[in-house]
């Protein structure tokens, strides 16, 4: 059809445009969202490229913030703060691995620390003997829980909740509620304070117990990448079911999760003696909370299956930097609280963003 004004569009005209509208849409919002899939699926694959990217950007910011915070003086001081809470942090994430949770981390390192000072500084006990006995305690307790979780069915967190009150009841009855006091572990055990020293280089104070920190960090990197053990560690956590019909022993590896976390904690608690320099029954009462902190904002899923030990740590040192710049920075401690829940928030609704990557 034509008309005085030039030819006179159809009806299929208008349609052909409006399909072509509509396929150059959906190509769009494929393309789109085959871009946000591929980019989930990366940060899958590479858990510890968040944490290491939010550790670099908090540094930054509070270098701005506080200049003093951009420092080598104020960096060791941080990663000698976290120390204790990473190690705590790497136990933790083996558990979690196995989508479970440990709430007794906290206990089981006080219990262990309170064996060692007692028996090296009260009974006498050469102090390298009482810190073998109070590691080997905290892998029984561990291995407690394992069984309980693994033979007898019950959920992780009703065990260890449950554990929780009896290891303090335990560690309160056991230490009178008395603490071992700095100069009398110089005085009678002083080896327990060996992983509190350290030495400067360019300006930086490291810590022995930060070194080995970083050493056991490689070590468990390495068993969970490249054994058997830690193969089966992440298909149990990713799907029981499907690991025990391909052979994994489920149970086992349960209970030796179990075991070796409390081993880890037994040997942080020489970790913490040396940190703080005495032994305390009411001392790091706040561990819990703070390694699940650094697990979760570390990359690993609460879900289970995935994980990075690196990006526990990583956890770890960005806790250590919020509060540290914060505080810095003349913020009161009930703020810095509020970030640091406001970083498990936010950790966790994008480990639910991630797990949406293979859907």
């Amino acid at each position: 059809m034509t008309s005085d004004n030039g030819p006179t569009k159809t009806i299929s005209d208008y349609e052909s445009v409006l399909n072509k509208a509509d396929t150059a849409v959906a190509a769009f919002a494929k393309d789109d969202k085959t871009l946000t899939h591929k980019m989930r699926a990366q940060l899958r694959k590479n858990p510890t490229l968040i944490p290491a990217l939010v550790l670099l950007l908090s540094i930054i910011a509070f270098s701005i913030i506080a200049p003093r915070f951009f420092g080598m003086g104020a960096l060791s001081t941080i990663l000698k703060q976290v120390t204790v809470t990473g190690f705590v942090a790497l136990a933790q994430t083996l558990v979690i691995l196995t989508a479970g949770i440990d709430l007794s981390v906290g206990a089981i390192l006080v219990i262990s620390s309170l064996i060692m000072g007692n028996l090296a500084v009260v009974s006498g006990v050469p102090a390298l003997i009482a810190v073998l006995i109070g590691v080997v305690f905290g892998g029984l307790m561990g291995l407690v829980n394992g069984l309980l979780v693994a033979r007898v069915k019950l959920p992780p967190f009703i065990v260890t909740l449950g554990t929780l009150s009896i290891y303090n009841a335990l560690k309160l009855w056991y230490s009178g509620s008395e603490s071992v006091r700095n100069a009398d572990i110089e005085k009678n055990a002083p080896e327990l304070l060996w992983f509190g020293k350290g030495f400067n280089l360019n300006g930086a104070s490291l810590s022995f117990g930060g070194i080995t920190l970083i050493l056991l960090a490689a070590v468990l990197w390495y068993v969970l990448n490249h054994t058997a053990w830690g193969r089966h560690v992440h298909a149990v956590g990713d799907d029981p079911d499907s690991a025990r019909l391909s052979g994994v022993q489920v149970n086992s590896i349960l209970i030796s999760v179990y075991t070796v976390a409390g081993f880890i904690l037994g040997f942080a608690a020489w970790i913490a003696i040396g940190r703080v320099g005495s032994v305390s029954p009411i001392a790091f009462s706040d561990v819990n909370l703070a390694s699940i902190t650094a697990v979760v904002i570390g990359g690993t899923s609460l879900f289970g299956g995935r994980g990075s030990i690196v990006g526990s740590v990583l956890g770890a040192l960005i806790v250590g930097v919020f509060n540290t710049g914060l505080a810095l920075a003349g913020v009161d401690d009930y703020w810095q609280m509020f970030a640091a829940g406001c970083l498990v928030i936010v950790a966790v609704a994008l480990d639910q963003w991630l797990r949406r990557a293979t859907q």
